[in-house]
């Protein structure tokens, strides 16, 4: 059987971390956004991929735990330039991201607030929730088939909006629905996929000896137990850094949500914040480390053995499944997000007006992120919303 890696064009080293070094610095709007954006840039301008390639690669990447942009730039990078390709690809989508977030962290500290975040997030946040309704659009439109996959998109909105956190095993069961309306049942894949998150977590232990050996299995447990994107891990974090460790209060905690937000790259670089807040720079490092490490391991591994079958009826079953719970999931997020980003009559126009210039024209990520920050600096002194890192 031809593998996927063969029906790609061999890249340079060069080229692919240029090409993420550049979307690390740029891409706004979270992962949904990000992966758009590839689509857009890869599919459609480079042609590095085909849509049915993207479309396996988005699929794959959102039947594991973890962040989905970076997991498809790691993904993409190792179908491209091979395993050592995989890791500069990845790291290089990452490190920018980790130098804004970490300065940024370190302006909080020293200076003793960001008060001008509280502005810009006042109006970026509802861009980014119609970023994120955006992309979330165009995925649809490239992976969903059929009415099943839309019941089980509209059920897993409903689960995470009633809970308001993600549920793993959404995603395990809507494969294994896919497996049973697509597949054969033959296959072992919703096995394989099932242990892959209570394995990782066994390297998460709740205990450590320091603050960094804490900071570092929190993360690899949010980074290897969470699916989808970063936009549901939210929840978990709360969690865990405001309830269970004290480590933020909660201005604090949305705080680093709106800087990972508002800053270019996957969401969870919160992570980054977080981490300098508890322990400066080494603890900004290891976080990063932790909540992404999974990811490369998880795509190293487990992808390309699910490419690799991906002529499997069962396979192609429960990753349509899968695909069609995270839309689900993703759109629930996006409403839990939205109760945060959208407070008066001026966030929600912002939004809708965001959204309508989107689906118009195609405006840069960076032009429309620009744009509604400056509605925020200007606007936030005069309107003065108390509900703004309240809610």
């Amino acid at each position: 059987m031809t593998t996927t890696t063969t029906t790609f064009a061999r890249g340079r080293m060069g080229e692919i971390v240029r090409y993420f070094l550049r979307l690390g610095c740029l891409g706004f709007g979270g992962p949904v956004a990000l992966v758009g954006q590839m689509e857009r840039e890869l599919v459609d301008g480079k042609k590095w991929l085909t849509k049915e390639q993207m479309r396996e690669a988005v699929a794959i990447c959102q039947s594991l735990p973890g962040p989905l942009a970076i997991q498809v730039g790691i993904y993409i990078s190792y179908l491209r330039c091979g395993f050592w390709g995989a890791w500069a690809g990845g790291w290089a989508f990452i490190l920018p991201n980790f130098m804004i977030v970490a300065g940024l962290g370190a302006l909080y500290v020293y200076l003793g607030d960001l008060r001008p975040v509280t502005a810009i997030f006042y109006g970026v946040s509802p861009a980014v929730i119609a970023l994120i309704l955006h992309s979330c659009y165009r995925l649809a439109r490239l992976g969903m088939e059929d009415r099943l996959q839309w019941v089980i998109a509209v059920v897993c909105l409903a689960i995470t909006v009633i809970l308001q956190a993600e549920v793993a095993f959404l995603f395990i069961g809507a494969g294994i629905a896919g497996i049973l309306y697509y597949g054969t049942f033959r296959g072992r894949t919703p096995t394989a996929l099932s242990v892959t998150a209570p394995v990782l977590a066994q390297l998460a232990p709740n205990t450590s000896g320091s603050i960094l050996g804490k900071l570092l299995l929190f993360f690899l447990k949010a980074g290897s137990l969470t699916f989808g994107s970063g936009l549901v891990i939210v929840p978990f974090l709360e969690q865990g850094l405001v309830q269970q460790f004290g480590w933020l209060d909660e201005r604090q905690f949305l705080i680093a949500v709106a800087i990972g937000m508002i800053s270019p790259g996957p969401v969870v670089i919160t992570a980054t914040f977080v981490g300098y807040l508890v322990a400066g720079f080494w603890g900004s490092l290891v976080s990063t480390i932790g909540i992404f490490l999974p990811s490369f391991l998880l795509v190293l591994i487990v992808a390309p053995l699910l490419a690799r079958h991906r002529g499997n009826a069962n396979v192609q079953g429960f990753v349509k499944g899968a695909y069609a719970a995270a839309i689900g999931t993703i759109l629930g997020a996006c409403i839990l997000l939205g109760r945060i980003a959208i407070g008066d009559w001026l966030t929600a126009l912002v939004g809708i007006v965001s959204l309508a210039i989107l689906f118009r024209w195609k405006v840069s990520n960076p032009l429309l992120i620009c744009a509604t920050a400056v509605i925020g600096l200007v606007t936030y002194p005069i309107l003065q919303p108390g509900w703004v890192m309240v809610h």
